[in-house]
């Protein structure tokens, strides 16, 4: 019993449900459960209306795949810190936590600004929200992912805030997990997103 609580100092300080699961982990999964669910029908709006567009600018005409390859690249990298910021935290390890928790706040921020970035020179070219089906479908699901990475930054830079106030310890372990979940999911959602928007190719 003393062992399991000191590999585990988060664990029974959170009533759990007949699942096993805590009470905040079970709800920040049906959560998760239900943005897979708004996500998957704007992708699936998305794949819908792809290549009917009778106007453009089309994806091919302002798609620049290296630049957001590079841009994805540094979101998924944001994964790995989160795992090592709740490794530090799991350790009592609070200053690492909140050095990783920084830099995974961030690489959140490069990616939300290469993206505002992108959309700002898509403008430029010709392509609005309201230019064609593809705009419409295209600002609507990237821009509702990158207001979900807004989100999570938030999220982040709150738990760095609180624990500089000594308010987030080795206790509460399970509140950054939480937030961890929350990340890997924008994360593993944006792989879905590009592949099907970027990589896959569409014809006018």
């Amino acid at each position: 019993m003393a062992e399991a609580a000191l590999a585990h100092p988060y664990e029974g300080e959170h009533e759990a449900t007949s699942t096993g699961l805590p009470n905040a982990k079970l709800a920040m999964w049906i959560f998760l459960a239900s943005d897979v669910l708004l996500f998957g029908a704007l992708i699936t709006t998305y794949v819908v209306y792809r290549g009917r567009s009778v106007v453009g600018p089309y994806p091919s005409d302002v798609f620049d795949i290296p630049y957001t390859s590079v841009s994805s690249f540094v979101l998924l990298a944001s994964s790995l810190t989160m795992v090592l910021a709740l490794a530090a935290i799991q350790r009592g390890d609070e200053a690492r936590m909140r050095l990783w928790l920084l830099a995974t706040a961030m690489l959140g921020m490069t990616f939300v600004g290469g993206q505002v970035y992108e959309f700002t020179t898509f403008y430029r070219e010709g392509l609005s929200l309201t230019t064609n089906l593809f705009g419409t479908t295209f600002y609507v699901l990237t821009g509702f992912h990158g207001a979900h990475v807004t989100v999570g930054i938030l999220m982040l830079l709150t738990l760095i805030a609180l624990s500089v106030l000594g308010r987030l310890s080795r206790r509460d372990a399970m509140t950054v997990e939480l937030v961890g979940l929350y990340w890997h999911f924008v994360d593993i959602v944006w792989i879905v997103i590009f592949t099907i928007v970027y990589l896959i190719p569409t014809g006018p």
